[in-house]
């Protein structure tokens, strides 16, 4: 594969009376200016206060971290400053404060405008410099927090709402991706709204929504992610076209599932939904590559890495391709994830009637991971431009004075950076299950099951039972092995 990177030019070279410095100081100021914005620390290491509390469970003093920063609202993470707020708030049991960060945060998604500034800034230092505007999968989970939080406040209204808006973004994001072998649906938003239509009994509705999670988890998440059909899926849908009526339906999923539906539900009974978030998502972080810059004939420039079998060719005239100067070894800084293993593998939900296991409905873990590769080539190419944008200026000026020169250039390698940003708050995984349970408080108890199948941790939980309704909970575990 080699993609061509962006056309650039060069701006001619004026010299002045003064002298070089009056041509370069001011680009070498905004370098430096801009590397300090930027910084050299990765984000998850500049919010090292506020992860060390929200790991160990300190979400008060977390809150806290968040609301003493002063210049949130003023720097290019804005949005993951209020994704966070969102989390902590909702994790607190502040359900119209999480909705608040939350909904802002959708707004500020919504509103997203690249800067051309920005843009331009970022060709010359680093992405850090530009506006964070979320990966696809962060901007779908405000909603899914969104959800919940209505669904806590007894607002189901507003929770279809949120619903409504879920199937608008994912409708668009279906229609930007074509390729089958990227991320371009998702599954366990399909099946979150058809659990959310289920509970206010828009049944059709919910029979259409578990049947797109159906085929999505067929087709694209059991291939990209190894993420199964949940089995509680199965029964959901058997339950839906039973409700609706579709008998020829209920019959065929009731053959392919192996699964016999057996109604259920008493008067003096309600359903628990029950939602645990599992550990924590992936932190980015960056990795480097040596490049050489290969000059051939007719000004022709090639970024070539043999190790991993890479030749980037860049678009640029002999005369342009002159100021990269001879054969050089360069480095360029790309974005990776780093897994955050949960501690725990799979849990059980135990009443004084029935232990329920709990199905994983989505890896955001996975998702992370197939959503940047997706688009590296991408951020090889624009990472590649950005090199040969700083590197041709550099050889420029060092032939009008060598000490600017190897001044700009020690900045440009120091400020070398992938954008290592990214919402580190989200769980690393999703599972849930469906509980019949009496009216009424119930007492409820959590397994937490490590990888080797020994239960760790029981945790007691209550939860108050309203009768035909369908009753919701969620609970995260944010404890991870590193």
């Amino acid at each position: 594969m080699m993609p061509l990177l962006p056309e650039y030019k060069m701006l001619p070279l004026r010299k002045c009376k003064e002298g070089a410095c009056r041509v370069f100081l001011p680009l070498l100021a905004l370098l430096f200016f801009a590397f300090l914005l930027s910084g050299c620390r990765t984000y998850y290491q500049k919010q090292q206060e506020f992860q060390q509390h929200f790991r160990a469970g300190n979400l008060t003093e977390a809150a806290r971290v968040l609301e003493s920063d002063r210049r949130a609202d003023r720097r290019r993470t804005r949005l993951l400053h209020l994704m966070n707020q969102g989390v902590v708030q909702h994790m607190l049991g502040n359900y119209n404060e999480s909705n608040r960060f939350f909904e802002e945060a959708f707004v500020l998604g919504e509103d997203f405008r690249r800067n051309l500034g920005d843009q331009a800034l970022a060709l010359l230092v680093n992405p850090n410099v530009t506006e964070y505007r979320g990966e696809p999968f962060e901007l779908l989970m405000i909603h899914y927090y969104k959800a919940m939080n209505f669904i806590q406040l007894g607002d189901m209204d507003a929770a279809l709402v949120e619903c409504r808006r879920l199937n608008i973004a994912l409708n668009a994001l279906s229609d930007r991706y074509n390729n089958e072998n990227r991320y371009r649906r998702d599954a366990f938003i399909h099946n979150l709204m058809g659990i959310i239509y289920d509970a206010t009994g828009d049944h059709n509705n919910a029979f259409i929504a578990y049947r797109n999670a159906l085929e999505i988890y067929e087709d694209d998440y059991s291939r990209l992610f190894g993420v199964g059909v949940p089995e509680q899926l199965k029964r959901d849908l058997l339950r839906s076209a039973h409700r609706v009526g579709f008998t020829d339906q209920l019959r065929m999923y009731e053959e392919r599932f192996g699964i016999r539906y057996q109604p259920g539900r008493n008067e003096d009974t309600g359903e628990l939904v029950f939602f645990w978030n599992n550990g924590l998502g992936p932190v980015k972080d960056e990795f480097s590559i040596l490049f050489t810059i290969v000059r051939g004939s007719g000004g022709a420039l090639q970024f070539v890495n043999e190790e991993h079998g890479l030749v980037f060719p860049v678009p640029a005239s002999e005369k342009e391709s002159g100021d990269l100067g001879d054969l050089r070894v360069v480095r360029v800084a790309f974005p990776k994830y780093v897994e955050r293993t949960p501690l725990y593998a799979s849990a059980r939900l135990r009443s004084a009637e029935e232990t329920q296991t709990l199905y994983l409905g989505q890896n955001l873990n996975a998702v992370a991971f197939q959503s940047l590769n997706d688009r590296m080539l991408r951020e090889m190419g624009t990472a590649l431009l950005r090199l040969a944008i700083r590197q041709a200026a550099e050889q420029r000026i060092r032939r009008e004075d060598e000490t600017i020169g190897a001044i700009f250039g020690l900045l440009g390698a120091i400020a070398e950076q992938a954008d290592t940003r990214n919402w580190q708050t989200l769980p690393h995984s999703i599972h849930y299950t469906r509980m019949e349970l009496p009216a009424g408080t119930n007492n409820l108890k959590l397994e937490l099951v490590l990888p080797n199948g020994n239960t760790a941790r029981t945790l007691s939980l209550n939860k108050d039972i309203r009768p035909n309704h369908t009753n919701f909970m969620n609970f995260h575990t944010p404890d991870t092995r590193r």
